[in-house]
C-alpha cells in the first residue's frame, strides 16, 4: 500500500492541535477546577506536573519504541488516552473540603493528567520523525510547519473556551458554582473532538520507517551521536527555552487576570496567533538566518516580554508586553528540534524523543516552583522569576554564534546511506 504523504502531514497537524487545545483549555479552567476540588496553587501546580512528566516519558518511550511498534499503533494509542484521561477528570468525586494527596480525588486527577501527558508525548515522539522521515532535505521548514500547529491549536482551545466563557456567563460576578462546574466540563471535553479525528485519518494508513531505519544506522550509532558534546549543550539549552516559553503559557490566563484585570485566556490566544503567523508564513527565515542567530535574538525578546508581563497593570500593557514575549518564543521548540534533526541525523527519533522530553521535563519542575512562588509572593513573581532563563539563553547562544562563525557557518549534517549500510 502506497503512503499518502500529504494525509500523513494533515493527521500530524491535527494530532498536535489535539495537544496544545488540552495546554490552552487546562489553563483556562485551572481557577474552576481548584475552586472545584478546594486546590491552592501549588496543589494545581503539582498536580499539572504529571501531564508533563507522562509527557516526557511518553516520548521517551514513543522515540525508543517508534521502530519497533510502529507509528500508527502510537499515534492511535495517544487518542485513546485523549479520551479516557478527560472523561476521568470530568467524572472525577468532589471533595466536600481541602484534600491531602492521597485522598481519592487528588489521586484520580493526578492520574488523569499523567494520561494526558502520555497521550500528549505519543503524539510528539512520533510526529517529529515522521516529518524529518517524509521530508529530508527540508527538515527545519517542514518542522516550523508542523509545529506551527502548537500554537494553531492553543488558538482554537483558547477561542472555544472564552466563547463558552460568555456564552454561559462564567465571568459574571456571582454566577452560580453549578454553571462554573458544567463550564469546565464542557471545555474539557471539546479535546475529544481532534482526538476521535486524527483517529480516523491514521487509522489505515501506512507509515513510512524512520530516515535512521532507511539509512542503515545502527542503534549503538544513534546512542553515540546522543554523546556529543555539541547535542549535550543543546541538550542543556531545551531546558531553559521549554521553561521560558510553556510554563509561562500555562499560568498566563490566571496571571494575567489578576494583574491586568481581563481575561488572562486572550493572552495566550494573541501570542499563540503571533507564533502561528510566523511559524506558518515564515517558518522559511531559518533557510535564510543562521538558526542559532534566530535563537539568538529569540532569547532577547523572550526575557524583555516575560519580565515586562510581570509589571503590567492593564490590558493595553498585557498585549504589547506579550507581543514581545509571542515573538520572542515562537521559534524555541521547532529550531531546537530542527537543529536537532540536521545536526544530529544518526540520532534519529531517540535524539528527537530526548529533545522533546527534556523539554517537557523542565516544565514539569517548573510548574510547582511557580504555583509556590504565585502563592507566596503573587501572580507577578512567577513571571519575574522565569525571566531569568532566557538571559542565560542569550550568552550561550551568542557563544554558540561566534563557534559557528568560525568553522564557517552553520549547516546540516548529512547521513551517508551507503557507509551507514556498510557498517
Amino acid at each position: 500500500m502506497s503512503m499518502n504523504t500529504k494525509k500523513l502531514f494533515i493527521a500530524s497537524c491535527v494530532a498536535l492541535v489535539t495537544t496544545s487545545m488540552v495546554f490552552s483549555i487546562r489553563g483556562d479552567i485551572l481557577d474552576s477546577l481548584g475552586a472545584d476540588f478546594h486546590l491552592t496553587k501549588e496543589q494545581i501546580g503539582l498536580i499539572l506536573s504529571p501531564a508533563f512528566w507522562g509527557f516526557t516519558l511518553s516520548i521517551f518511550i514513543g522515540g525508543s519504541l517508534v521502530d519497533m511498534l510502529g507509528m500508527r499503533r502510537l499515534l492511535l494509542t495517544s487518542a485513546a488516552f485523549y479520551i479516557i484521561a478527560v472523561l476521568a477528570i470530568i467524572f472525577a468525586p468532589r471533595p466536600t473540603g481541602p484534600m491531602g494527596f492521597t485522598d481519592t480525588p487528588f489521586i484520580i486527577l493526578y492520574g488523569a493528567m499523567l494520561t494526558l501527558g502520555l497521550a500528549q508525548g505519543l503524539v510528539e515522539g512520533v510526529i517529529n520523525p515522521l516529518v524529518a522521515t517524509m521530508f529530508p532535505n527540508d527538515k527545519t521548514h517542514r518542522m516550523n510547519l508542523l509545529h506551527a500547529w502548537w500554537p494553531g491549536g492553543l488558538i482554537v482551545g483558547g477561542l472555544a473556551s472564552y466563547a463558552l466563557t460568555k456564552a454561559m456567563g462564567l465571568d459574571i460576578v456571582g454566577v452560580a458554582a453549578a454553571t462554573m462546574t458544567i463550564g469546565w466540563q464542557v471545555k474539557l471535553a471539546l479535546i475529544m473532538v481532534p482526538a476521535v479525528i486524527f483517529a480516523i485519518m491514521i487509522w489505515n494508513e501506512n507509515f513510512p520507517e524512520t530516515e535512521r531505519v532507511a539509512a542503515g544506522v545502527s542503534n549503538s550509532e544513534m546512542a553515540s551521536d546522543l554523546m556529543k558534546p555539541m547535542f549535550l549543550l543543546l541538550w542543556i539549552c531545551m531546558w531553559m527555552t521549554a521553561s521560558s516559553e510553556l510554563a509561562p503559557d500555562q499560568w498566563v490566563g490566571s496571571v494575567m487576570t489578576k494583574l491586568a484585570n481581563m481575561q488572562g485566556i486572550l493572552i495566550l490566544v494573541y501570542t499563540a496567533g503571533l507564533m502561528f503567523v510566523l511559524r506558518f508564513f515564515f517558518g522559511g527565515v531559518a533557510h535564510k538566518f543562521s538558526p542559532v542567530l534566530i535563537l539568538f535574538c529569540s532569547s532577547i525578546l523572550t526575557g524583555v516580554g516575560l519580565y515586562w508581563l510581570s509589571t503590567v497593570t492593564s490590558p493595553t500593557e498585557a498585549f504589547l508586553a506579550a507581543t514581545l514575549f509571542g515573538v520572542g518564543k515562537t521559534y524555541f521548540w521547532p529550531l531546537m528540534l530542527g537543529m536537532t534533526s540536521e545536526r544530529f541525523p544518526k540520532g534519529g527519533p531517540l535524539a528527537l524523543a530526548v529533545m522533546g522530553g527534556t523539554g517537557n521535563l523542565a516544565v514539569a519542575f517548573i510548574l510547582p516552583i511557580m504555583g509556590g512562588w504565585y502563592d507566596r509572593e503573587g501572580a507577578a513573581a512567577a513571571f519575574r522569576y522565569v525571566a531569568i532563563l532566557p538571559v542565560i539563553l542569550t550568552a550561550i547562544f551568542g557563544g554558540l554564534l561566534i563557534y559557528f562563525k568560525s568553522q564557517g557557518g552553520y549547516h546540516a549534517v548529512k547521513i551517508d546511506a551507503k557507509k551507514a549500510i556498510a557498517r
